[in-house]
């Protein structure tokens, strides 16, 4: 090792300890800060609304059933929840990291309540016991019997939005539609017959324009004159619905994909461009519909398979989120995830006021910038994105591995991943672990791309590149 080496090694070490310090101290800061918002929140809400709405860090029970969903098992990673919809019983799951996110405050209770703890396990021990003595039963308490009727009668959720949300009517559109909410959804038809469809599906905290302002105007005459070009906001997201009482899970997700998409347009055979979150749901898709799909494009998937022994949600979240201040945008990432209130404050001052942020970047820019970045980053609730990033990204980690199986094995479509080299937030290994799971994947690694600019920037070399994917999985 050369002298230079050694010197670069040792300043690599001395940031690498600047930086755990560091986050260990802004970090522990943020535990309290989030503890103090919670209560904060609790207030304020009460005063606006006259209620509050249940939070995680305090009783994930009273959060979950707040939204009208019925909790049936706390077990292992992930409480299952039965969601009654209008005509049917839905049993699914929902991520623990949701409720259970290790801090200074969370171990400092954990110290407090343990008496508690020890005493309520007694009591329901001698329960168990007098259930033991008869044969198996399923009770149902008063407050699901209200849950019931109140859904049975045709109790609505609320949808105005919540203080704390933007009232414009980009956002909130949809809650004064007289019928059923469907996706925001932007489509490029050709004149003529149409060969063939593409979804595109953008990423955590997104928008369709993502993909409407960079790649469909660059896309060659021919290639518009045969494909039908697919992009819509996800659930939560952009112009599209954004419920109240949604945990936006997985299922939620695909159904509102069906609905507002699949179904409407006919949609038989189609070929899937996904960005980060979105890879996610292309590959969801594609379990369900192994038949249809010609050919899957995904953009740095968050694939990060956990070691034997780890939970694999809890180590998805850590790797996600490593509640680290550098990079910047590990530490956006980390207050996303990890703090229910601050992320809450986040979307209270960009999000609700995302018009001022707007005309402030056109001012500034002379009008010479396109917002579509900007709109796409504020233009979602607070209740969505808190959700979506919990039980997509964390709450699938122990499914991933599940739908790659099903894609090599009963999927004989083209597999195209693309990856940035500088990609601070997904890492370049979790292509090459999508490439372990399926050996026929094509691996594209980009030098000097990041996050977004794998797509942004790069948008006419990337679009040439999609049709050469389409072109030949049609032929």
């Amino acid at each position: 090792m050369t002298m230079m080496d050694k010197t670069l090694s040792v300043l690599m070490s001395t940031g690498n300890l600047i930086n755990e310090f560091a986050s260990l101290i802004v970090f522990s800061i943020l535990d309290v800060l989030d503890f103090l918002l919670c209560y904060t929140y609790k207030v304020v809400d009460f005063i606006v609304e006259a209620e509050w709405k249940p939070c995680y860090c305090t009783s994930a029970r009273k959060a979950i059933t707040s939204s009208g969903n019925i909790l049936v098992s706390e077990q292992g990673e992930s409480k299952k929840i039965v969601c009654l919809t209008s005509s049917k019983l839905q049993l699914e799951e929902i991520s623990d990291t949701l409720y259970t996110r290790s801090s200074l405050v969370s171990e400092v209770s954990k110290t407090t309540v343990s008496r508690l703890k020890v005493e309520t396990k007694n009591v329901m021990i001698q329960d168990m016991n007098k259930f033991k003595k008869g044969r198996s039963t399923f009770t149902i308490n008063s407050t699901i019997i209200e849950m019931l009727q109140g859904k049975i009668g045709g109790k609505k959720s609320h949808t105005y939005p919540r203080w704390s949300d933007c009232d414009c009517h980009t956002c909130n559109a949809w809650s004064s539609s007289t019928t059923d909410s469907t996706l925001f959804l932007k489509a490029e038809v050709p004149a003529g017959n149409v060969e063939d469809d593409v979804l595109f599906i953008h990423g955590f905290i997104s928008s369709s324009e993502f993909w409407t302002q960079t790649l469909f105007p660059k896309f060659l005459k021919s290639t518009k004159s045969k494909y039908r070009l697919l992009a819509f906001d996800l659930l939560g997201f952009g112009k599209s619905p954004k419920p109240h009482d949604s945990l936006y899970t997985i299922r939620e997700h695909l159904e509102m994909i069906e609905k507002s998409v699949l179904e409407p347009n006919n949609v038989k055979s189609f070929h899937i461009v996904a960005h980060s979150l979105g890879c996610i749901l292309a590959l969801a898709l594609a379990v369900k519909y192994p038949g249809s799909v010609k050919s899957l494009t995904l953009i740095a998937p968050p694939y990060f398979p956990a070691p034997k022994g780890e939970q694999a949600t809890q180590y998805v979240m850590r790797k996600v989120a490593p509640r680290r201040v550098w990079p910047l945008i590990a530490f956006g990432a980390s207050l996303a995830c990890w703090y229910e209130h601050i992320s809450r404050t986040i979307c209270l001052l960009i999000c609700k006021n995302h018009r001022v942020w707007e005309f402030l970047t056109k001012l500034l820019t002379r009008n010479r910038m396109k917002t579509y970045l900007i709109d796409g980053f504020c233009c979602h609730t607070h209740n969505a994105a808190w959700h979506t990033l919990h039980n997509i990204i964390c709450g699938t980690a122990g499914r991933m591995g599940d739908y790659l199986d099903v894609v090599q094995k009963n999927l004989t479509c083209s597999v195209n991943v693309f990856h940035g080299r500088d990609d601070e937030l997904i890492p370049v290994e979790c292509s090459y672990n999508v490439q372990s799971k399926v050996p026929r994947a094509n691996v594209k690694i980009i030098e000097k791309k990041d996050h977004i600019t794998i797509v942004v920037g790069r948008q006419e070399a990337f679009a040439r590149e999609l049709e050469k994917i389409w072109n030949s999985s049609s032929s």
